[in-house]
């Protein structure tokens, strides 16, 4: 989730969390991280999300973040195990980043430097490391999310062509992602309307816990509501998400 002002992401996190083992076979693990300011909330589990008593305290609790990462994990490298879960978080530029992948990549062994190496045993991790150690190659400070946008343009396929590599990407200021195979996004604004989850029986009048200039844009393998318009990103696709809206 990516938005244009602090949002918390109970309501899709719902319907989410019932996609890990109870009504999809995602069962192997679950994370998510909220940014706040220049802080980061990250919290995972190898238990299913559906069962985990940690995704209980995020459904009851109703933080509140500009850009939000969560995954449920089908274990395709790496045992069930807590250092396996996704999101992955790594500093750069005095920043965090947070990643998330959903795929298998076959036969990928990239050349990871002292500043960047893997503690489980994914393939996922194995990528995030790569690609924060090529960015950290490419730019000497932090340069501007549409030149970071270029740069993982440039970066993506070299990984993309060892298998499925649908991924998230955030630094707390922009949220990237990249579709490999699958992946949507809906862009929520004024007027805003009710929505009823597909994975549950919840519905929300989203007027009613929003004003008029909030903007907020949420990204799925597989759409969360039955009664919004999502959007189907394009195979090998990369968008940029800013302030709640796709900016390229």
């Amino acid at each position: 989730m990516n938005c244009n002002t602090p949002t918390d992401v109970t309501f899709s996190f719902s319907g989410f969390a019932q996609r890990g083992g109870r009504t999809d076979h995602h069962a192997d693990g679950w994370g998510i991280a909220f940014f706040e300011g220049a802080g980061l909330r990250h919290f995972v589990d190898h238990q299913s999300a559906c069962d985990s008593p940690v995704a209980e305290l995020i459904r009851r609790d109703p933080i509140k973040s500009r850009n939000v990462i969560a995954h449920i994990r089908k274990a395709t490298q790496g045992a069930v195990a807590l250092e396996n879960c996704h999101p992955f978080v790594r500093e750069l530029w005095g920043r965090y980043w947070v990643f998330a992948h959903n795929g298998n990549l076959e036969n990928f062994h990239p050349n990871l430097h002292a500043g960047f190496r893997p503690v489980g045993a994914t393939d996922s991790e194995q990528a995030f490391c790569w690609l924060m150690q090529e960015l950290a190659k490419s730019h000497a400070s932090v340069p501007t999310a549409q030149e970071l946008t270029l740069t993982l343009r440039e970066l993506t396929p070299r990984i993309a062509r060892h298998g499925t590599f649908n991924f998230l990407l955030s630094n707390g200021q922009a949220l990237w992602a990249h579709c490999s195979t699958q992946l949507y996004f809906v862009e929520r604004k004024h007027p805003f309307a009710h929505a009823q989850l597909a994975d549950e029986d919840l519905n929300i009048d989203f007027a009613q816990n929003t004003s008029a200039s909030d903007k907020v844009a949420v990204v799925v393998t597989a759409p969360l509501t039955t009664n919004e318009e999502w959007t189907a990103f394009a195979p090998g696709q990369l968008r940029l998400f800013v302030d709640g809206a796709s900016v390229g």
